[in-house]
């Protein structure tokens, strides 16, 4: 079989291995369909703080069930699947609690231990999700829907209110449709034009291009009749944008982080106090919630594929990964089909 394996930033190969063997207690799989995620990108470029080489990129993907090895676990040979991608230790403060997304060891697939771009990887069992009988290439986008959607629903977003997502990514774009399910108008912003007008055509009650920092507040002002957001949401991971999150909050409302920090923040933290504001991280998501939106998905008709603006058949890995390194801009999401 075949096996993606970033060697060190800015190169992947493609290797030949055979095909693992499972224990007890695991699946084999087939690959069919995998996302290109952030963090594979922060890979490949060797800006991701967790990442070590080399190393099997993906987490986001649908597979097929080829054998079970002891308990099926309800689970049965040629079945479509996901899986929860982040290994917890199980043990740890966090992990006892019951917070396994956030797991003092945590080791997500594609960073902290190898992903599953090959054309056969091993899965436990009990990790495994079924697919509702969507379509692989929806499949493959429920693990980063489930990034936005766990936020969305950390900051308890309600019926009316109005939501700030800072950043047109794939992330920004699903917690749009993440913040939508519960009833808000959704604002999208982004330094990108190009991701603005997706934003748009994918369903933004309006944007905010982030080109003018003098602009930026007039235009918060104008969307929110001089009230601010009542949640921001940080899909970025800059100062800069966790900056633009507190400036367009209201008294009293709820900010989430979702992107993960590439540079450290010099703040004045007074602003948390005079407005009141509550901060709040995420991280990961629970298996409950990769569950929950399969359904979501199906009940709502959403049409995940929307998000999806590059695909690749696997053994032009290294073209994908460049052509989204240099062009991320105006790419959201990318597949790899094997």
């Amino acid at each position: 079989m075949k096996k993606l394996l970033i060697e060190k930033p800015k190169q992947i190969v493609i290797k030949e291995c055979e095909i693992p063997e499972i224990r007890e207690g695991e699946a084999l799989l087939k690959m069919v369909t995998g996302g290109i995620c952030g963090s594979d990108l922060g890979v490949y470029r060797g800006t991701m703080a967790y990442g070590t080489y080399p190393r099997i990129p993906g987490h986001e993907f649908a597979a097929q069930i080829i054998k079970i090895n002891g308990d099926p676990m309800g689970f049965s040979e040629g079945q479509l699947v996901t899986a929860n991608p982040y290994f917890n230790c199980g043990s740890c403060y966090s992990c006892q609690r019951g917070f396994v997304n956030c797991c003092t060891d945590n080791k997500t697939m594609g960073v902290q231990r190898d992903g599953a771009f090959s054309e056969y990887f091993v899965m436990p069992t009990e990790r495994l999700i079924d697919g509702g009988g969507l379509p692989a290439d929806e499949l493959a986008l429920i693990e980063p829907f489930c990034i936005s959607y766990h936020g969305i629903k950390r900051a308890r977003v309600k019926s009316g209110e109005k939501v700030l997502v800072i950043g047109g990514g794939t992330i920004g774009i699903l917690a749009m449709y993440a913040a939508k399910l519960y009833g808000a108008k959704v604002y999208i912003c982004d330094v990108a034009q190009d991701k603005l007008d997706k934003a748009l055509e994918l369903g933004a009650d309006g944007v905010l291009l982030n080109n003018d920092p003098e602009k930026f507040d007039e235009k918060v002002n104008e969307l929110t009749d001089g009230n601010g957001f009542d949640v921001t949401v940080e899909a970025v991971g800059l100062p800069s944008t966790f900056q633009n999150a507190i400036d367009a909050a209201a008294y009293r409302a709820r900010i989430i982080q979702v992107g993960i920090g590439k540079r450290p923040l010099n703040f004045d933290f007074t602003v948390i106090q005079k407005k009141e504001l509550c901060i709040m991280g995420s991280r990961n998501a629970f298996m409950s919630e990769f569950k929950e939106l399969i359904e979501l998905v199906k009940r709502n008709n959403i049409q995940l594929r929307n998000v999806v603006t590059n695909e690749y058949h696997f053994t032009e890995a290294q073209k994908a990964f460049k052509d989204f390194d240099e062009n991320q801009g105006t790419m959201l999401k990318v597949l790899l089909h094997f």
